[in-house]
């Protein structure tokens, strides 16, 4: 996946939802790629990196909330925007207790659904960043102690 564009993997059951939401997605400036289960959206973590998940509550096999929380347990640094048709308050607090950047509901507005996955891009990014700096001056600290020796 290209590093510069936002990379976004959609993962939902309905294949035309998916098509959709994606080539829109595409057409917005995002790198989007699209599995229609959380098994695949496991598999392709592990292979590619991504920014934002937008992920599906209910499909067949394993649940929105149990990939959410194998991608909490992999893939740490990944957002995760649970996106659903199905109204669940009991859902929308487990995924959030889970860590999902934010629930949305489906329909959702395009513009309001650009936003959030912008949102947690840039969240994603600068908690990277941070880490990043936090290594080099640890690299620094241990380099000038050794220094002094």
């Amino acid at each position: 996946m290209n590093e510069t564009k936002p990379r976004i993997l959609l993962t939902d059951d309905e294949e035309r939802f998916r098509t959709t939401l994606g080539k829109r997605l595409a057409e917005s400036g995002f790198e989007v790629r699209d599995v229609g289960s959380g098994q695949e959206a496991l598999d392709l973590l592990g292979r590619e990196p991504c920014d934002v998940v937008v992920l599906d509550i209910r499909m067949p096999g394993l649940s929105g909330i149990e990939t959410l929380a194998e991608i909490r347990k992999r893939h740490i640094g990944v957002e995760v925007i649970m996106l659903t048709g199905h109204a669940d308050v009991p859902d929308a607090v487990e995924g959030m207790r889970l860590g999902a950047f934010d629930y949305l509901m489906k329909p959702h507005d395009f513009e309001s659904l650009q936003e959030k996955l912008r949102q947690a891009v840039a969240v994603k990014r600068e908690r990277e960043e941070r880490l990043r700096k936090a290594e080099e001056r640890a690299a620094l600290d241990r380099l000038e102690k050794k220094m002094r020796f």
